[in-house]
């Protein structure tokens, strides 16, 4: 998706009553701008909602339509298919109609696939409904275009801004899942989906009516330590090889991260502890990871995006270690707490990786391919978990996958890192 552009600033026009500000009154790092985070926060955190009550509502839509295990992780993966298609789609259109229109379309989207998702009759109508209208026209609305969006207002603290709009996703993750989980075990799937949808579908669209304002013209990045100017050759590299390395190693840190994520509630099923339990470790997780965003987003401001996200790996592949030896109640708490105090800073740095090291002329469309790639690393991942409890009935082995994708994401972005210094150490002999 591409969020930029050049907009031209008439003189000023005598205030007319209740007439909207334009976007020429605001500038970056305005009150207004974090005004409007914080609307772009609520907007993620119902947006959202979908990618993480699907794992929730999984072992009973299992057990409903008498599917394996792969199968049932089948509208999860195509809903993040959509989630990632969509937003290239979503973001174009935030770019012609602004970012107020996508939301519209995403509280329609919401609403309706809530609604028809209760009334399905297979896996199949199931599997599509979360694809195209949770996925595509739901959640797509909610994750890259706000996040891009966001990126623009900001300038001075856009690491901190980035992290706290993309908490939202966290947050869903933290809320969601014991609601609907109560509302499972107490009125079934059927009828918390048709409330989910309600409360969606209407919520989004009246925080819509808050974000209707345009992005003041993209300013330039500020260089942070650990960064560098944006070129065009980011990394020395030409720009599609970095952005195919930034794409490989989001679609392998997701595939890793999905694994806890999506199969977390069933793993402690199969453990004996029972879905409650589980979808308490999931909100558990993401409750962490909230912590994690904001965290790294101050971090990502002072050491820049590439050590950010080399540190978020390497602390998301130990607590992959960590998973494999605990089996008890208590030590699945605890992973499940520093899982996501580990991983929660990885994906908002391909943000700000982008506009550290891409022309800003390209950083929107360029945010747009990375997130993608990390929605389709969530999808795969999600599919990939169970298909090796399928082959091996458990889930040790689709942990030690997790790991060996985790180790992708970590040379990739050690590479990138070693690669950055270099830059950087020429830069500092040419000047002495």
């Amino acid at each position: 998706m591409c969020i930029h552009g050049v907009f031209t600033i008439t003189p000023p026009q005598p205030p007319r009553h209740n007439a909207p500000v334009t976007a020429a009154n605001h500038a970056p790092d305005s009150r207004y701008a974090w005004t409007r985070l914080v609307v772009t926060l609520l907007a993620m955190t119902l947006g959202s909602s979908a990618m993480y009550v699907v794992a929730v509502v999984l072992p009973a839509a299992q057990a409903e339509f008498g599917v394996a295990r792969a199968d049932a992780s089948l509208p999860y993966t195509l809903l993040m298919v959509g989630f990632g298609l969509g937003g290239l789609l979503m973001g174009r259109l935030a770019d012609r109609f602004g970012v107020a229109t996508v939301l519209w379309i995403g509280a329609v989207g919401l609403c309706s696939g809530y609604l028809l998702a209760a009334r399905t009759e297979s896996i199949v109508a199931f599997a599509l409904v979360h694809g195209v209208l949770l996925g595509a026209l739901g959640s797509a609305t909610a994750f890259a275009p706000l996040v891009a969006d966001t990126a623009l207002w900001f300038v001075r603290r856009r690491g901190i801004a980035v992290a706290i709009c993309a908490s939202g996703n966290y947050v869903a993750g933290a809320v969601w899942p014991p609601l609907v989980q109560g509302g499972i075990e107490a009125h079934g799937w059927r009828t918390a989906y048709t409330v989910l949808g309600l409360i969606c579908g209407i919520g989004l669209a009246l925080l819509a009516l808050a974000m209707r304002e345009r992005p003041p013209a993209a300013a330039a990045p500020v260089v942070r330590a650990g960064s560098a100017t944006p070129s065009d050759r980011p990394f020395g590299l030409a720009p599609t090889t970095a952005l195919l390395l930034l794409c490989i190693a989001g679609v392998a840190c997701c595939v890793a991260m999905a694994m806890p994520q999506v199969h977390i509630v069933a793993y402690c099923g199969d453990l004996g502890y029972g879905a409650a339990r589980g979808a308490e470790m999931l909100s558990l997780m993401l409750a962490c990871g909230i912590a994690s965003r904001l965290i790294s987003g101050a971090i990502c401001d002072r050491i820049g995006g590439v050590r950010t996200l080399l540190l978020g790996s390497t602390l998301q592949g130990l607590a992959l270690l960590l998973f494999v030896p605990a089996n008890s109640l208590m030590s699945l708490y605890v992973v499940s707490a520093l899982f996501g105090l580990f991983q929660g800073g990885i994906v908002p740095s391909y943000a700000i990786i982008v506009r550290e090291h891409f022309p800003a002329a390209v950083a929107g469309a360029r945010t747009g391919a990375v997130l993608m790639a990390t929605l389709f690393g969530m999808a795969l991942g999600g599919w990939m978990s169970g298909k090796v409890f399928d082959l091996t009935g458990s889930y040790e082995a689709a942990f030690l996958n997790g790991i060996a994708w985790n180790a992708l994401n970590l040379s990739i972005a050690g590479w990138l890192w070693w690669r950055l210094r270099g830059q950087n150490n020429r830069m500092k002999e040419a000047v002495a």
